[in-house]
């Protein structure tokens, strides 16, 4: 990078903005996975079936889907500040409500509200980085991003297992853990308001040249995109382009959610127990390695300008980590299963939205961005249902999980033939270019 100033503004811009995203975005996990720790105690207090639980699990992305376009196109229309604090302190208040469901009427309202508020988050800050970090600094931006996920799971395994058994003012420990949890967000999404910035113009932590310096950068860009991608945001919602990368998101989707609901019983069951701060404390393992993939591979991929191939090898490996997951019954195996497939379906997700961000911009990007967080996050919705399913059809412990990794599978595949696109369009491109 030779012009200082953009250096200097990166730096800057890295110290800022994407510690705090990445702290939004692990209250998002806890908010969301949270209810995977409280499984067998809110059964057993409101009497759902397994069926009840699993669909009410995944309904938060249909309140999620249904409104993640709408909330990315308002983010864009009066920035990112007010927007991002909306959402975290209203999810954080939906989640804390959940201490109210005691049937499954109740249980699947406040499972779509949380959907509802919480939509519009992660495509959000993946649309708000596009204004401050360039196309070869983006995964690892991204990354940093997703550092909010293993991080959380980390933490937030341990805190709800310990919440669980920790009750206060006569609340069960589920329901505890779900007000805590909750008002945390809140309190954060209002610090948010005072803290995020929404443009490098705006920023007073930026000099007068570095604001020229990374702005004059991104201009470029939206350049280029506007001769690449769709020209308008109703444009990009049926572009072929953004669809077929909303079919990938979803097998991305369908393998995170799978696994993030299935952990903690997994690990439970072979320690013959219940869920409590010794499974927090073992499920948080899994995120660790997972740390260590996210910040390697993101960094070396954006070094050699290959995402998208890295992005195939990650999805891939999380595959074969859930099949290992159920090949022994041993615990140390299990867990380096799911070290495995961890780091895999989580490295991917920085790298995957380097691709639509190349060839998105403006108002285009914002709804094209939403529409494959919405579509694809509806794999995270069939995900335990279907897993469900697959097992008692099969009659098979295990047959949910090796659905969820063939649909992995086929994501790696078809990231590896957009590869190969890429590279065909770059070189009819070159050869078509005068010179």
């Amino acid at each position: 990078m030779s012009n200082p100033a953009l250096k200097q503004a990166l730096s800057k811009i890295r110290w800022r903005i994407l510690p705090f995203v990445a702290l939004m975005f692990a209250m998002a996990i806890i908010d969301r996975s949270n209810i995977g720790f409280a499984k067998h105690a809110f059964q057993a207090d409101t009497g759902l079936s397994n069926a009840a639980f699993a669909l009410g699990a995944g309904i938060f992305f249909i309140g999620y889907a249904v409104f993640e376009v709408p909330s990315n196109l308002m983010l864009h229309k009066i920035g990112a500040r007010i927007w991002l604090s909306r959402i975290m302190v209203t999810w954080g208040l939906v989640s804390a409500a959940m201490m109210f469901a005691h049937d499954e009427t109740s249980f699947y309202i406040l499972r779509f509200l949380l959907g509802v508020a919480e939509a519009g988050l992660s495509p959000g800050v993946v649309l708000y980085l596009t204004y401050w970090f360039p196309q070869n600094q983006r995964g690892s931006a991204y990354g940093i991003y997703y550092f909010g996920v293993p991080v959380s799971l980390m933490v937030g395994g341990p805190v709800s297992g310990w919440l669980l058994e920790t009750a206060q003012f006569g609340l069960a420990g589920w329901q505890w853990m779900f007000v805590t949890e909750g008002l945390a967000a809140s309190i954060i999404g209002v610090f948010a308001f005072f803290y995020l910035t929404d443009k490098p113009r705006n920023a007073k932590w930026l000099s007068t040249e570095e604001k020229a310096a990374i702005e004059h950068e991104l201009e470029k860009e939206q350049l280029l995109k506007a001769n690449k991608g769709p020209s308008s945001w109703r444009a990009a919602l049926i572009n072929p382009k953004v669809l077929y990368f909303t079919l990938i998101y979803f097998t991305i989707q369908v393998s995170v959610y799978g696994v993030l609901f299935y952990l903690p019983t997994r690990i439970a069951e072979l320690l013959g127990t219940g869920i409590g701060l010794k499974v927090g404390l073992l499920t948080s393992i899994p995120w660790i390695a997972t740390v260590i993939m996210l910040y390697a591979v993101t960094r070396y991929a954006d070094r050699k300008g290959q995402q998208t191939r890295f992005a195939a090898l990650m999805l891939a490996l999380a595959a074969v980590g859930m099949v290992g997951s159920t090949l022994s019954g041993s615990l140390p195996l299990v867990i380096l299963a799911f070290c495995v497939a961890a780091a895999g379906f989580i490295t991917v997700q920085p790298l995957f939205w380097t691709l639509p961000t190349r060839f998105l911009g403006g108002a285009a990007a914002a709804s094209g961005i939403a529409v494959i967080g919405a579509l694809g996050n509806l794999g995270g919705f069939l995900a335990p249902t279907v897993k469900t399913w697959a097992e008692g059809y099969f009659n098979n412990a295990h047959a949910g999980m090796y659905f969820l990794a063939a649909t992995a599978l086929v994501g790696s595949l078809m990231l590896i033939r957009s590869a190969r696109a890429g590279k065909q369009a770059d070189a009819v491109q070159t050869v078509q270019s005068p010179g």
